[in-house]
C-alpha cells in the first residue's frame, strides 16, 4: 500500500440469517467497490464462528465518502444492520507505513 492512502477496517460478527443472500451481496459489493474511483485493494477473512474482517484501501478520504454514499452500498448496509450482522465496527485510518515479506 501507498503511504498517505487510507484504510477502512470493517470488523463484524454475523448472524446465522440468510447466508446465501449474504454471500451474494458480499460478492456484489466487492465488485462494486473495485469499480470505484480511488479503490486500491481489499482483503477479507471470516472465521467459522461468523467473525470477520474486511480491509479496504483507498486513495483518499473523498473516495471513501463516495463509496459510502453509493446507492447499492447503502442498501447493502441497511440489509446488514437489519439481517446479517450481530455487531460491527468501522475504523478509518491513514496509512503511515507499509512493508511486507514475500517468501521466494
Amino acid at each position: 500500500m501507498i503511504p498517505g492512502a487510507y484504510v477502512v477496517v470493517f470488523v463484524s460478527t454475523r448472524t446465522e440469517a440468510d447466508a446465501d443472500g449474504y454471500a451474494s451481496m458480499a460478492s456484489r459489493m466487492e465488485q462494486l467497490a473495485r469499480a470505484q474511483d480511488g479503490f486500491l485493494g481489499m482483503q477479507s477473512a471470516r472465521s467459522d464462528r461468523g467473525e470477520g474482517i474486511t480491509v479496504c484501501y483507498w486513495e483518499s478520504a473523498e473516495a471513501i465518502s463516495a463509496w459510502r454514499r453509493d446507492v447499492d452500498h447503502a442498501a447493502a448496509q441497511q440489509r446488514g444492520r437489519e439481517t446479517w450482522y450481530e455487531t460491527y465496527a468501522v475504523t478509518i485510518a491513514r496509512v503511515e507505513r507499509h512493508y511486507a515479506m514475500l517468501r521466494p
